[in-house]
């Protein structure tokens, strides 16, 4: 496993990613797979990060500290495919609607069309506008792959 910080363009947050291996992290970039889990930003990249190095001689230390990064990155793993379980769970009623989520998620506020669990995908800044207008809608933390494009 291997740990990145990423960072969203539009608004800068950066949060910690976790990927099989540095060729999984660029797989998944140049497919566009990455989203800001706060503002649902598209363009995310690598943030810059402190190297930890630790003291020459210190090898306890060292041992101390690799036994206690693998139960946590053990607990990420769980914590991770939970909520990626939950996520699946939480999908299995709800429609895809692709880029025409914004229009429908207006058109089920003002009463237009029967109300109903969607998904589907918007830019940054039309999130933001569904969130200031006051539309029921929430970031998924995981990417989701349409349909029309899984396997």
């Amino acid at each position: 496993m291997i740990v990145y910080d990423l960072k969203c363009d539009s608004a800068g947050h950066v949060f910690e990613a976790w990927f099989s291996s540095s060729e999984a992290y660029a797989d998944q970039q140049e497919q566009g797979l990455l989203t800001c889990p706060v503002c649902g930003d598209r363009r995310v990249a690598k943030a810059v990060m402190a190297v930890g190095v630790p003291k020459k001689g210190n090898a306890k230390t060292v041992r101390h500290l690799a036994a206690t990064a693998g139960h946590a990155n053990l607990e990420a793993k769980e914590l991770l495919a939970a909520m990626a379980k939950a996520q699946a769970k939480l999908l299995e009623g709800s429609q895809w609607v692709g880029r025409k989520f914004d229009h429908q998620a207006r058109a089920m506020d003002a009463g237009e069309i029967e109300k109903s669990t969607i998904h589907g995908e918007v830019t940054a800044t039309e999130a933001h506008a569904l969130l200031e207008d006051g539309v029921a809608v929430m970031p998924l933390p995981f990417p989701v792959i349409p349909p029309e494009k899984r396997n």
